[in-house]
């Protein structure tokens, strides 16, 4: 199983951390191509890689940590899934100008943030995903609490509970295995729709701190 990580941003960058902490091979692309993520895979090591955003896509697991407006572009241009696995790790929610009259609104709930919630038309992120990335199997996953969390899996002699969510049982199989590799919990919230409504930012799951004990 190889996975591809594309965004080297902090959750990018974090799973990197976290998945050279346990031993596990990857790779990491961003925008601006593999040389600039030379200081991040020196200090990584041997088990993580930069690529292309071209290359991270050809992995089994490419996990999607770039930011939601930008998703569209990024995805556009690379070649069939043929059945991959994408790891939606997004969260939809768009960054304000710093003169945006909606920094000072009291009813946009992640005012303090400069962002707001995207507007889906009613409908769950992770659906608009997998429009995005035609024939990939999707499973969300790695965006329901703060990225610094993904480097601390063991906490109160038990583990950080990490919810997912997909429509696809072998997919979800095998994320289930990548979650527990990292060393949390994994939670199946069930299907991507019902599941992945739970976790994004104004679900009843968001920003929770679950341990099993």
């Amino acid at each position: 199983m190889t996975i591809g990580i594309i965004g080297a941003g902090a959750l990018g960058a974090t799973l990197a951390r976290a998945l050279a902490a346990k031993g596990v091979k990857a790779s990491i692309s961003n925008s601006r191509g593999p040389e600039s993520l030379a200081p991040l895979v020196k200090e990584l090591g041997p088990n993580i890689t930069a690529v292309t955003t071209e290359d991270a896509a050809k992995a089994d697991i490419v996990v999607l940590a770039v930011r939601w407006t930008d998703a569209p572009q990024v995805v556009k241009s690379l070649s069939a899934w043929n059945g991959r696995i994408v790891v939606d790790a997004t969260n939809p929610l768009e960054f304000l100008a710093p003169d945006a009259p909606e920094r000072q609104d009291p009813a946009n709930p992640f005012a303090a943030f400069g962002v707001k919630l995207a507007d889906l038309g009613g409908r769950v992120s992770s659906e608009i995903v997998a429009e995005l990335v035609p024939g990939a199997r999707v499973v969300k996953t790695f965006n329901h609490f703060g990225v610094e969390l993904l480097l601390e899996p063991e906490v109160a002699g038990g583990q950080r509970v990490l919810f997912y969510s997909g429509d696809d049982p072998a997919a979800k199989a095998e994320v289930r295995q990548l979650i527990e590799a990292l060393g949390f919990f994994p939670v199946d919230l069930g299907a991507l729709k019902v599941g992945g409504a739970q976790a994004t930012p104004l679900g009843p799951l968001s920003m929770t701190n679950f341990v099993k004990v």
